[in-house]
């Protein structure tokens, strides 16, 4: 309840700029190319730097789709008690209730709480439910149509267990440094194909009933030192989380860029970051929150923090932040930032009226766009253990009962996942016909990654270990399994139907059997290597959620080499959460093949076999590059504190090169490049023809906005938000939005309770009169016009191979700036197409698509140097090209 002191204390310094006290400290390098600064990052990306504050918080006006559900909030909202609306935005504690997170009800309305619960690849902490493939891995199959049912049967799934937001997609971290141990649960280091990926996902996942909540807003790109508390149990000595600084080109051009798909496709939640931006945490950043989520890309949605992201009461408020989770300060504190005290700052004005309405108004509009009633059924499983019957609430052991009705909600979901994981498989290599598989003779399979866990799939707490076939990286991304097909299973059911010798061994370090097994004659040996990560509340073998190198885990590249040493005919297959170093090994004349499966869920074993054998024909592209070396990436992530105690700086000063970008720019060789993939068939490029369309100029948005409404009144008497001791019992750590004095000092527990906005706000904080609309906003996602179409190309594929099969066309832009990318992605399909057939790539190329962000005017522009646009199967194979 210490929010005043910690307010106080953060706009201090944040206003203060925290340069004087700082400046004589010294910075370390964060591994980025010597010299490789964008001119655009200046004075943006540098140690220490601000955010600037921009208030008030915009109030949401329900405009384009969003009308009907705002119409609904108003009037539920209008019947709310200050009380009521105090409820529906701060959780109720960790461990309170069932879900891993969720807020107080209405019961006067009928009004069921809010469950908020993970994850974004399947439904965590409860049974009989379905692991999906990770984002990283469907991002490959490059196919809108999988995102989208993926998304949709992942909705499914939550809303049939009774949950209200499922957590997830994941668009931050986009994927910055290879090592980042979250970036498996996002979909690409590339921006655009993040963002048609989560776009497609939040719709899948809206459409089948529940509020999508995309997450982590925003520079999010690393786990070391994301939370103090996490950082000082592993004996590192910070006092604040690390601070992601990022220029603002950088920010509108890379980073923002999904986030603006995630608003246009109507997404009803956004999860603020434990990160730093720019030295303001990202739960009370009003730059973030409210200038750029907002007002710059018109959220009508609210803004949720994450678990213990929230540092202050009435400032984070103000900032932008609409609901707290999980209600608590700490874990189990029975202490809250908002509960109490936030009816408190209502009612003494710190948080105006209008502010709180707003809150509501967006949590209750996000609730009806997707079609939720005031009478959902209820929540049928519980987060904190899987037996039938205990206490509802969980944390001080209270109210026994039945709290898990083990609902399978797992549908036909398998034959999906097993169809993702197949189309996702990325063929990087493949020589003299080696795949795909027909009857071998003699198969032998090698690495523990090809069997079971021997504890069991479930066997290690949110998959926190790397024992057996990796199916599932591990942290809250994470979600329990109902089976899990192994490699070493299906392939062997393979083998017995085709009457095919078969042998595994699944120990990596069982050397003289190996040895004596890959060397006999007619052995085709496929090994199964991996390398794991996740998030960083989880240590697995020193990997504190993001990984330590780049290297393939228990002694993977050894293995390879061991077997490739022995035999001609060796297939190498990797589930891994990202790029692999596998320069040693890779052109080796014995390894005749290899597979990318990513992070592929239950059906592992079925979706590999499937494209080993053929009966699905690759058309995957890998959604990262795979480098040479760790170093030729430009960027990593900092693993040692580099500001003495204070929060640690990690300066974006690569700007927006990273991944392909970066090393386009540094003239660099990768392995395999971004968008490549290999097919069993081969396809050719023709006929590229480019349609110009008569569109208007691009207009800033102008006007002003209503001023801010104010839904129904309150009480000013403290003694109507005293706890009803009559109506019910008091749980023990339960965040109440009552008081328990009218004591308003006492009631609060600060002790430095009393000062005024004026006092410790910054000016404009609680201004509800009409504001200016940005230029570059106007409409959910931005500026209407950046969706024009100016552009319309065509491009004719062929199969010009033996076998049918399936291509993925890609479109590149050049904006040909000194500043800017060679290259950009900007359009995809994935198209199938019959042996000796031809058939036609389609892709428009948008306003946005051709735009840089103009730091001076704040808005979206063309430049005037030469644009051109480049059609092919990868990002360094682009055949055809016309100039704009």
């Amino acid at each position: 309840m210490r929010y005043v002191l910690e307010i106080v204390a953060a706009l201090a310094a944040h206003l203060a700029g925290k340069d004087s006290a700082l400046t004589s400290v010294q910075i370390y390098p964060n591994g980025t190319y010597p010299g490789a600064i964008d001119p655009f990052a200046e004075p943006g990306a540098q140690s220490l730097q601000t955010s600037p504050p921009f208030y008030p918080s915009p109030w949401m006006n329900g405009q384009g789709e969003w009308a009907g559900a705002y119409a609904k909030a108003k009037d539920f909202v209008s019947q709310l008690t200050l009380l009521e609306k105090v409820n529906l935005t701060t959780g109720v504690g960790w461990e309170g209730e069932q879900c891993v997170g969720q807020v107080g009800s209405v019961p006067r309305l009928g009004f069921r709480s809010l469950c908020m619960q993970d994850s974004p690849a399947g439904v965590r902490d409860t049974d009989y439910n379905s692991v999906f493939s990770s984002g990283q891995t469907v991002a490959a199959t490059f196919d809108r149509s999988l995102f989208y049912q993926r998304g949709y049967a992942m909705g499914a799934e939550h809303k049939a267990k009774g949950v209200t937001v499922q957590l997830g997609p994941v668009a931050g971290p986009l994927g910055r440094a290879p090592e980042g141990g979250r970036n498996w649960e996002g979909f690409s280091p590339d921006p655009y194909l993040t963002g048609v990926a989560v776009a497609e996902t939040i719709k899948g996942t809206q459409d089948a009933g529940i509020i999508a909540c995309v997450k982590h807003f925003i520079g999010n790109e690393q786990e070391h030192f994301r939370q103090v508390g996490e950082a000082q149990g592993y004996g590192y000595n910070i006092t604040e989380a690390v601070s992601s600084n990022i220029d603002d080109v950088t920010m509108h051009e890379l980073y923002l860029w999904p986030f603006a798909d995630a608003v246009r496709a109507g997404v009803g939640s956004v999860m603020c970051s434990y990160n730093q931006i720019n030295n303001s945490y990202g739960c009370q950043n009003s730059k973030m929150l409210n200038n750029l989520l907002k007002n710059e890309l018109g959220f009508q949605g609210f803004v949720m923090s994450d678990w213990q992201a929230q540092h202050t009461g009435a400032a984070s408020a103000v900032a932008g932040l609409d609901m707290t989770m999980p209600g608590d300060t700490l874990f189990n504190s029975g202490e809250s930032f908002w509960g109490t005290n936030l009816t408190l700052a209502v009612l003494n004005g710190t948080v105006p009226e209008w502010r709180i309405d707003d809150m509501a108004l967006r949590i209750m509009a996000a609730y009806f766009k997707v079609g939720l009633t005031l009478h959902e059924p209820p929540i049928n499983f519980d987060s904190w253990t899987l037996d039938t019957h205990g206490p509802l609430h969980y944390a001080v052991g209270a109210n026994t009962q039945q709290i898990n009705f083990h609902v399978d909600v797992q549908g036909d979901h398998g034959t999906l996942i097993r169809e993702i994981g197949a189309r996702a498989a990325v063929l990087l290599k493949n020589v003299n016909g080696a795949l795909p598989l027909s009857k071998p003779k003699f198969l032998a399979v090698v690495g523990e990654d090809a069997g079971p866990n021997l504890d069991g799939p479930n066997g290690c707490v949110d998959r926190g270990c790397d024992q057996g076939s990796l199916g599932m990286a591990w942290g809250s991304g994470s979600a329990n399994f109902p089976y899990l097909v192994t490699p070493d299973f299906s392939l062997k059911e393979q083998a017995l139907a085709d009457s095919t010798r078969y042998e595994s061994i699944l120990d990596n370090y069982a050397y003289s059997q190996i040895s004596a097994l890959v060397s006999q004659a007619d052995v085709t040996a496929i090994v199964f290597v991996n390398a794991d990560s996740g998030e960083g509340f989880i240590n697995v073998d020193g990997n504190e959620g993001d990984r330590k190198n780049l290297t393939l885990w228990q002694g993977g590249d050894e293995l390879i080499q061991r077997v490739s040493a022995l035999c001609n005919n060796t297939i190498v297959v990797i589930h891994s959460v990202g790029p692999v170093i596998v320069t040693e090994w890779y052109d080796s004349p014995n390894i005749t093949a290899i597979l990318w499966a990513g992070v592929p869920g239950q059906e592992s074993g079925n979706s590999i076999t499937d494209v080993l054998y053929g009966t699905v024909n690759p058309a995957a592209r890998t959604p990262f590059t795979w480098g040479p070396t760790r170093q030729s990436y430009g960027t990593d992530v900092i693993y040692t504190p580099n500001n003495g105690d204070g929060a640690p700086q990690d300066n974006f000063i690569e700007g927006p090169f990273i991944d392909y970008r970066a090393f386009e720019a540094q003239n660099i060789t990768p392995i395999y490049e971004f968008g490549f993939g290999l097919s069993y068939t081969t396809f050719e490029y023709s006929n590229l023809q480019v349609t110009k369309f008569n569109s208007s100029d691009y207009s800033p948005t102008t006007g002003m906005t209503k001023a801010a409404q104010i839904f129904g009144n309150f009480s000013t008497n403290l003694s109507d938000y005293l706890f009803p001791n009559a109506s019910f019992p008091y749980i023990r750590q339960y965040i109440y939005p009552y008081l328990n004095t009218t004591d308003e000092k006492k009631a609060s527990g600060d002790p430095n309770y009393g000062q005024t906005a004026a006092e410790f706000l910054p000016p404009h904080a609680i201004d509800g009169s009409p504001q200016p609309l940005l230029g570059a906003g106007g409409a959910p996602g931005g500026n209407p016009q950046l969706w024009d179409v100016l552009y319309s190309v065509a491009a004719t594929i062929t199969n010009n191979g033996t076998r049918n099969g399936e291509e993925v066309p890609q479109l590149y832009v050049s904006l040909g700036g000194p500043n800017n990318p060679r290259l950009v992605l900007r359009g995809f399909d994935r198209l199938s197409i019959d042996a000796g057939q031809s058939t036609t790539f389609h892709a428009d190329i948008l306003r946005r698509d051709l735009s840089n962000w103009d730091t001076v005017a704040q808005n979206w522009v063309i430049t005037s140097f030469p644009k051109t646009v480049y059609v092919g199967p990868s990002s360094r194979n682009l055949p055809l090209s016309q100039a704009l």
